[in-house]
């Protein structure tokens, strides 16, 4: 059996080469844009201290709590589109078939989010009444909520955009999208409003301008692939629309309880303490949500990729999706583990960056680090199964996680309130993947931890052992000397884990960036 740096090919059965080649190489290219677009989350949490800085934390917590409920109501009143299109349009062989799949992804996707906003709008003292916020901020938040809530059309016209251009295996595009309008220009925007003397609203107005540009940006990628002249003129027809709602249905159960666990939370957090207290105890979970989001690019990168291209090849040879679940698992494994354990060990100096108090939500940190830890480390399983498993499993699988989350936060909240919400959280998220992972391996026949899975789990852990090491070594330094020397050994972690621990398939699928970074 031959080996890259020690480690042994997949056991799985043998798929034909060129084909398992040709699909770990497309994952790998898709993989790499993505990553790159998933990047705006990094971007999103380096701008996080400003925000603090500029506004407070317990106006921060305001906007984090709006924006969460924004993310699960879209989440919601989307239907499911995103993810049906990622089942129905790579299956759509002509051009007017593509536009009618479009065309009725859009109408379901934005139409019921245009309508909740104009409820949210009529409804806003009511739901000014229900959120928790500090004085200074009270007398501006009914206009607050009635600025925001149109946040809902242009998010929903962000997510389906983007999700029909993902359809069409087209995962670069992304990046201008992600990167530029949606975080960068937030921060510009914030600043520029902070400097005009814009308090409680900056934050949200900055938020919203630069969702507007998103959205036109998204619409335009959109075009590219799927002319939106023809989507206009085009009636998307009774069965198309049929089979864009029944393929979204069926999996929105278990997308609104997955967004729960991460956006149901700060709001719980929200309401937890009176006045400024609940304001900043949910800053203090989205600042550790936030920092905690970024394992989740490994994640979201295989799960955008891998739906698509696991759809296509679900109707060929099963070996061949073998070995692209094996690739994913191993290159997952080996960039979120030493990740995880490299913002652990970080996390008092990446907090002390954050305004004055922001050191309290360490312990959520660690939690919540650990859990995507593992979720990302398992492989992208739940991706995977959307597309190829029955319609009914990610919603029996939420539903088993949203009851053993349920029952940690009962058993927790009253001794460990700081980090109940947190611990509640991360027992949905570990539950959802492991369920994953032993349907797919009992209905699919996919195994996830097919060989050579140990070997390359023992260089993580080494990798992320060192990085502990140097931790430990640096603690009685600055924090911020400490935190920059933590990154550095991170980054040399993940260097000699990729080196040591991909097989030489692996190495071959990645291609120009094995060399570029001497990894073969």
């Amino acid at each position: 059996m031959t080996t890259g740096s020690g480690a042994a090919e997949s056991g799985a059965p043998d798929a034909a080469p060129d084909a398992a080649h040709a699909v770990r190489q497309q994952a790998a290219r898709g993989a790499g844009t993505v990553a790159l677009s998933r990047l705006g989350a990094v971007v999103e949490v380096v701008s996080q201290p400003a925000y603090t800085w500029m506004f407070g934390l317990p106006t921060y917590g305001l906007y984090m709590v709006l924006w969460s409920l924004v993310n699960m109501a879209e989440n919601i009143f989307d239907l499911g589109v995103t993810s049906g299109l990622q089942r129905i349009l790579p299956a759509c062989t002509e051009p007017a078939e593509r536009a009618r799949a479009v065309r009725a992804a859009l109408l379901l996707g934005i139409v019921p989010n245009l309508a909740v906003a104009v409820i949210a709008f009529l409804l806003a003292p009511q739901i000014a009444d229900i959120l928790n916020v500090a004085a200074k901020d009270s007398g501006k938040l009914v206009t607050g909520i009635r600025i925001f809530a149109w946040a809902l059309p242009l998010w929903a016209t962000v997510e389906v955009s983007t999700s029909a251009v993902r359809a069409n295996h087209a995962f670069g595009p992304e990046v201008r999208v992600r990167l530029m309008w949606e975080q960068l220009a937030r921060l510009v925007a914030a600043v520029l409003l902070w400097a005009a003397g814009v308090q409680t609203l900056g934050l949200l107005l900055a938020h919203l301008i630069s969702l507007a540009f998103t959205a036109a940006s998204s619409l335009r990628l959109l075009n590219r692939y799927v002319p939106l002249r023809r989507v206009i003129a085009i009636r998307c027809g009774r069965a198309m629309t049929h089979d864009m709602a029944l393929a979204g249905l069926s999996v929105l159960p278990a997308n609104i309880l997955a967004r729960a666990f991460s956006d149901l939370a700060t709001i719980v957090a929200n309401l937890l303490a009176p006045g400024a207290a609940g304001a900043s105890a949910a800053g203090l979970y989205a600042i550790a949500r936030k920092v905690a989001s970024i394992p989740q690019i490994v994640r979201q990168t295989f799960g955008y990729v891998l739906g698509p291209i696991a759809a296509a090849a679900a109707r060929g040879d099963r070996s061949t999706l073998q070995a692209l679940y094996d690739f994913a698992v191993r290159l997952s494994l080996l960039l979120a583990l030493p990740t995880c354990v490299g913002l652990a060990a970080a996390g008092p100096a990446i907090l002390g960056s954050f305004a004055h108090g922001a050191e309290a939500g360490l312990p959520i940190l660690i939690i919540l680090v650990t859990a995507r830890g593992i979720e990302a480390a398992v492989g992208p399983a739940s991706s995977i199964q959307q597309v190829i498993g029955r319609r009914v499993l990610p919603l029996q699988n939420s539903l088993v996680a949203t009851l053993a989350a349920g029952a940690v936060l009962a058993a927790t909240a009253g001794r460990w309130p700081g980090v109940a919400v947190a611990l509640a959280v991360g027992t949905g998220q570990v539950m959802v993947a492991a369920l994953s992972i032993g349907q797919l391996s009992r209905e699919e026949g996919l195994a996830a931890f097919a060989p050579p899975f140990l070997y390359t789990l023992c260089v993580a852990l080494g990798a992320s052992a060192a990085i502990v090491v140097v931790a430990i070594l640096t603690m009685a330094a600055p924090l911020a000397v400490s935190g920059v020397l933590t990154v550095v050994a991170w980054m040399a972690a993940l260097w000699a884990g990729l080196k040591l621990g991909l097989a030489d398939s692996d190495k071959m699928a990645l291609g120009k960036t094995a060399r570029r970074l001497k990894l073969a």
